[in-house]
């Protein structure tokens, strides 16, 4: 009962605090727009008087022009929402639905007919799906399937084994050390199985080195902090190749981590060959850790530190504040991390076709194989249930996500503290563990890319910069045809900027009409998140199917998207959820009396969220921003298929070139990648934190 009162005071003054706070900046919010409507009229007028005193033979026409083109400024402004929704999903047609249909069209057609045939079959094949193809092939034989599952559960033994034997020096013996053994039958898991088995490994290993980081960065103050922030996303830019040759280069047998290892007279391990799935495990944490740290800054930074205080000022503790204050506020930017990663690992294809091969292949792998064979009905109808599964993930977490909306506004940023201030500081527990947290990003994260980094300056006899030598001979010297770097640094950088002027407002438009949109519109929002949900090489090959080939129109017209234009509205396409994923959760937990008290006074909803909404969740617009950024600058493979003989390659598509030939040049391309988009990256979130709150 006394818990129950005291949760019940919290929230009162926690929203007495609020609401107070609100009406200030409600009052404080429309007195400014009054005022910047009164001078803009005040502008207007004194502008028109003048243009008439010095102009009076235009007179006439200068009053009637002046109405006109207020008139169409109004409407514009009225409708500047529904008109970018309405582009939004004429680019999400043509770009997306039209290349994705085209693919998944052959799991159910054959011969021009509608088929079943090839998902039955594939759910119905324990190859794929495991033991569950007994439930799929008769699922309403309920009570067999139930004494199965007894079956197996009653074979699980738990037994008293010796675990280890510890020595004894003094009487020269041992004594044994006693532990449960725990005995559990096979179970068959299915191609399916296993990609979520491998997906759920890789997201619980990326939250838990993710969470950390974002602790840090959104709690402490430290020399570098702000770059550091800016840099968190760099391993999402490069290809996929890239990292498998940086992880072998950090933990292969004559690998970095191994010669260090060696200086101290351990070692070598052969980490790569006898547990394969662990790195590729630490491969997609190296990818998503920092996914997952990005989203939970920008939500740990908007954290209305007040409510805080005030749980602090009625007697809570410090970690009871934080339990119940702060952790529901931050776990709907968890989520949003844990899901991508599970969806991005659950669809992995590059960390594991060459950090494992077919021995570890995924759903995606198959996928790859099976469109290597022609077999497109079977790659196809893989594709369809990895895309249902995926969507329906989304589609419970957008529920849960809308569930907790309107439980925080972000009205007073948290403090922060310096990390190091003094040596007995320093010195605390949970600075080294910070410093120990510190060790482990070094090697996860630092070690890698300083691999890839050494390794273009290296050769089998020391230091060379022939591979930057070969990139300038390249440069100055070689075809049009032929991959040069400059052109392909230059294309990165503008496609990444047009990237963000099409995938920002498109994301943050879908949040504002799916966000207080009920049950329909979390529908939307989950079929708007489809990109995340389709196969990278199903998307490929519906572009190449249908945009480059082109699409059959009326009067024999075909439509053909290719070259620049197309390849910034691919990327916009795989970017715009990224800004849509960090902009819902800050827009829905806004209290819509502020938009509703600036509607009142005559703003329109395009004003409202001109001037009231979007700067209080400026945070996840540049975070978002910086995911579309680095989506653009990494992403190969829509841009290798659509920049085909037209000269608009990128970076990622000049390392590819290059490494068919000789990986020298090819990690020396990656290296310019590298420092490219980390300049870029500290640019974006310097440029874009001036208009966070």
């Amino acid at each position: 009962m006394v818990r129950v009162g005291f949760r019940e005071l919290l929230d009162r003054s926690s929203q007495e605090s609020v609401n107070s706070a609100e009406t200030a900046e409600s009052a404080k919010s429309a007195k400014s727009a009054e005022s910047v409507e009164s001078v803009e009229s005040a502008d207007s007028a004194s502008s028109a008087d003048r243009s008439t005193d010095e102009h009076p033979a235009t007179k006439g026409p200068s009053n009637s022009a002046s109405p006109l083109s207020s008139r169409v400024r109004t409407w514009l402004e009225r409708h500047a929402l529904a008109l970018t929704a309405l582009c939004t999903a004429a680019v999400l047609v043509v770009m997306l639905y039209v290349p994705t249909g085209i693919v998944f069209v052959n799991a159910v057609l054959e011969n021009g007919r509608p088929t079943l045939a090839h998902i039955a079959g594939v759910l119905t094949d324990p190859f794929y799906v495991g033991v569950l193809a007994d439930v799929f092939a008769d699922p309403l034989a309920i009570g067999e399937h139930l004494r199965s599952l007894a079956g197996w559960v009653s074979a699980i033994s738990v037994s008293l084994t010796v675990a280890f034997s510890v020595p004894i020096p003094v009487v020269d013996g041992t004594v044994p050390i006693p532990w449960f053994a725990l005995s559990v039958p096979p179970v068959r898991q299915g191609l399916f199985g296993f990609t979520a088995v491998q997906a759920a490994l890789s997201t619980v290993a990326s939250v838990a080195i993710g969470l950390p980081a974002a602790y840090i960065l959104a709690n402490y103050e430290f020399y570098g902090r702000r770059t550091l922030r800016s840099l968190t996303i760099l391993p999402f830019v490069l290809p996929g190749i890239m990292v498998a040759v940086g992880f072998y280069a950090m933990f292969g047998r004559t690998g970095t981590l191994n010669s260090v290892l060696g200086a101290a007279g351990i070692g070598p391990f052969a980490f790569i060959e006898t547990s394969p799935l662990a790195v590729v495990i630490l491969a997609h944490a190296f990818y998503n850790a920092p996914l997952v740290a990005r989203v939970t800054v920008a939500a740990w930074e908007s954290v209305d530190v007040r409510a805080v205080e005030t749980a602090r000022s009625l007697g809570a503790s410090k970690r009871r504040a934080f339990r119940d204050i702060v952790v529901p506020q931050l776990a709907p930017a968890v989520l949003t991390g844990a899901l991508l990663t599970f969806i991005f690992t659950f669809m992995t294809f590059p960390i594991v076709l060459a950090l494992g091969g077919l021995q570890l292949a995924t759903v995606e792998v198959w996928i790859y194989d099976r469109i290597q064979n022609l077999d497109y009905a079977d790659a196809a109808t893989l594709a369809v249930l990895e895309t249902m599964l995926s969507l329906g993930l989304t589609y419970a977490y957008l529920r849960y996500e809308s569930a907790r909306s309107g439980l925080s506004q972000a009205a007073s940023a948290p403090p922060t503290e310096p990390l190091f201030p003094d040596l007995q500081t320093a010195l605390s527990p949970r600075r080294l563990a910070i410093a120990g947290y510190g060790l482990l990003a070094l090697v996860l994260f630092v070690g890698p890319i300083a691999s890839l980094v050494v390794g273009s300056v290296t050769d089998g006899g020391g230091f060379t910069l022939r591979n930057y030598a070969f990139l300038l001979e390249r440069q100055l010297g070689g075809e049009q045809y032929q991959a040069l770097p400059w052109p392909a640094i230059r294309n990165s950088i503008l496609f990444g900027l047009a990237t963000l002027v099409v995938a920002v407002p498109m994301g943050v438009v879908i949040s504002v009409l799916t966000v207080r949109a009920g049950r329909s519109g979390t529908l939307v929002d989950t079929l708007a998140m489809l990109p995340l949900a389709v196969s990278g090489v199903v998307f490929g090959i519906g572009l190449l199917q249908g945009l480059v080939f082109g699409l059959p129109l009326p009067g024999g017209w075909r439509l053909r998207v290719t070259g620049p234009i197309a390849i910034v509205v691919a990327h916009a396409v795989a970017a715009y959820p990224f800004v849509t994923r960090n902009v819902s959760p800050l827009l829905a937990n806004l209290n819509s009396a502020t938009v509703e008290s600036a509607r009142a006074l005559g703003a329109s909803r395009f004003r409202a969220l001109l001037d009231i909404e979007l700067p209080l969740v400026a945070s996840g617009i540049v975070a978002g921003a910086a995911f579309a950024f680095a989506i653009s600058i990494g992403e190969f493979s829509s841009t290798v298929i659509l920049a085909s003989g037209n000269g608009s390659y990128t970076m990622p598509v000049a390392v590819e070139h290059y490494l068919g030939r000789r990986s020298g040049p090819a990690i020396a391309m990656g290296t310019l990648l590298l420092a490219v988009t980390a300049a870029s990256f500290v640019v974006i979130d310097r440029v874009g934190g001036r208009y966070e709150l």
